[in-house]
């Protein structure tokens, strides 16, 4: 009897399992206590709406800060124009610099929540220098403040770029089909966002700091950010967290320095016998392990155990700049395969960095009235802005349904060929402006009327098409295709990673 009864708990919990299997996540990502992540209660688009009202809040103070920031240095603090310049051009290539910092911290120290919370408050607390309008005496000691602010805020971004993107998209499971597909629909909308905010800054941040002084110009940046703390914190308990597992840059060097250190050791020919560790090995918990290819042998080199390996393990741990495992060998190759697309997206943003340049100076030599309107070259950009806007929510709730019943993709197409869609309208628009010079110039040799500033219209357009299918599709590629560093959702560990 006692045996039956034990037979029939035994199967009662058999039958219990799938569905307690399906509660939670299954990428290994925890909630904020530390416990495994309950998909009924975390993640998603429940996540994700306080992010991205989070990157909205952020793109509005920075942006409303940098397309107006030489103004300010000239009118206020009275510096030269080839002075602001540089001041400015500095200061946004150390915004580009430090996000290096903050993802390399995000993924070995402090995990993306720590990261940008903590980036953040320095950003914000960065701001309140910006608002001293006094320059009249110590303008030295003004200035020393003022950048300093400034050099806070870029430290502040170093934390956001890297992390913020990728913190939404770890709010849905790969494991679950409906969440995968919903994470396409994210990198849409997180770049309809980013637009949104573009759009408000170039305007009516502009016109503010314009027509109501710099005070309030620089202090509405300040509460904007504000909001955009809050809303990222006050919704932690949806989020799910990921692990930090060390710098992925350092386990890519550990294999490149281990296959030259083993340059004239040929991988054998059963692949088997590369050094691989058991999943109940200490440092395999957590992670995904990854199968071994064919291609690139060269690395497989930084697996092969030597005797000098066999010497060495007897005696202390191994070595991970002389050997690595199979998984971690495979990892440098996802990305190697990966280096060709990233060099055609280049070209890419090559061309389309001419919108905010050539396209410029192009519409300078052009006729800038329309009717009793002067068009400032720099505003048709708008246009490229608005077709993104107006595009993305077209694409994700039209296109997206109908190709996918076409071609029974979760993404409707795939992410290669919205990226060459991209790189397609980037030429097109390079050749719409080229056509749109032969026409300026030869108005102008001929002394005919100038050519309007309308006709760089279709250029715009189609580089914002471009926007919507490649920068997007890449964000959507190089997610998805990273090396998986999943962890183990038993894995204890407490407060957001």
């Amino acid at each position: 009897m006692a045996s039956t009864d034990t037979e029939q708990q035994e199967h009662a919990v058999a039958l219990l399992q799938p569905e307690v299997e399906e509660a939670y996540t299954t990428d290994g990502s925890l909630g904020v206590d530390g416990n495994p992540a309950l998909k009924h209660r975390t993640g998603g688009w429940m996540a994700c709406r306080p992010i991205l009202g989070t990157e909205f809040c952020y793109c509005l103070a920075y942006y409303g800060i940098t397309f107006n920031l030489v103004t300010y240095l000239t009118a206020e603090l009275h510096q030269s124009n080839v002075a602001a310049a540089n001041n400015v051009s500095t200061w946004q290539a150390t915004c580009f610099l430090t996000p290096l910092a903050g993802a390399v911290a995000a993924d070995s120290y402090w995990g993306r929540y720590r990261t940008m919370v903590g980036m953040l408050m320095a950003a914000l607390s960065a701001l309140l220098p910006l608002l001293i309008k006094d320059t009249s005496s110590m303008a030295s000691a003004q200035e020393i403040i003022l950048f300093l602010g400034l050099y806070m805020i870029a430290f502040g971004v170093g934390g956001l770029r890297p992390c913020l993107m990728s913190f939404g998209a770890d709010q849905f499971d790969d494991g679950d089909t409906s969440e995968r597909i919903s994470k396409g629909s994210y990198f849409n909308w997180y770049i309809f966002t980013m637009n949104c905010a573009s759009v408000i800054s170039t305007t009516a941040m502009v016109w503010v700091q314009d027509h109501y002084g710099w005070a309030l110009g620089l202090g509405i940046p300040a509460m904007v950010l504000a909001v955009g703390l809050s809303c990222l914190v006050a919704a932690s308990r949806a989020y799910r967290f990921q692990t930090t597992r060390g710098s992925p840059l350092t386990r890519v060097c550990q294999v490149v320095v281990a296959a030259v250190r083993k340059f004239n050791v040929a991988p054998p020919a059963d692949m088997a016998l590369l050094y691989d560790l058991p999943e109940d090995a200490s440092s395999m918990k957590g992670v995904q392990r990854i199968e071994h290819t064919a291609d690139l042998r060269f690395f497989d080199k930084a697996a092969v155990v030597t005797a000098s390996d066999e010497e060495a393990e007897g005696a202390a741990p191994r070595n991970p700049w002389r050997l690595c495992v199979v998984t971690q060998v495979e990892e440098l190759k996802i990305l190697v395969r990966m280096l060709p697309l990233w060099a055609c997206v280049a070209f890419y943003y090559t061309a389309t960095a001419q919108a905010n340049s050539t396209f410029v100076e192009q519409g300078m030599a052009m006729e800038t009235r329309v009717g009793s309107f002067h068009v400032p070259p720099a505003s048709l950009a708008t246009f490229q802005i608005i077709t993104t806007i107006v595009l993305i929510p077209l694409y994700d709730r039209a296109f997206v349904p109908a190709a996918r019943r076409l071609t029974g993709r979760e993404k409707g197409i795939s992410d290669l060929l919205r990226i060459g869609g991209g790189l397609a309208m980037a030429a097109l628009a390079m050749a719409a402006a080229a056509l749109v010079e032969t026409r300026r110039a030869r108005a102008a040799h001929a002394g005919m009327e100038p050519t309007s500033i309308l006709w760089q219209t279709p250029q715009y357009v189609l580089v914002g098409v471009g926007e919507l299918l490649a920068t997007v599709g890449q964000l959507d590629f190089f997610y998805s295709q990273a090396p998986p560093a999943r962890v183990d959702p038993r894995r204890p560990q407490r407060g957001p990673p």
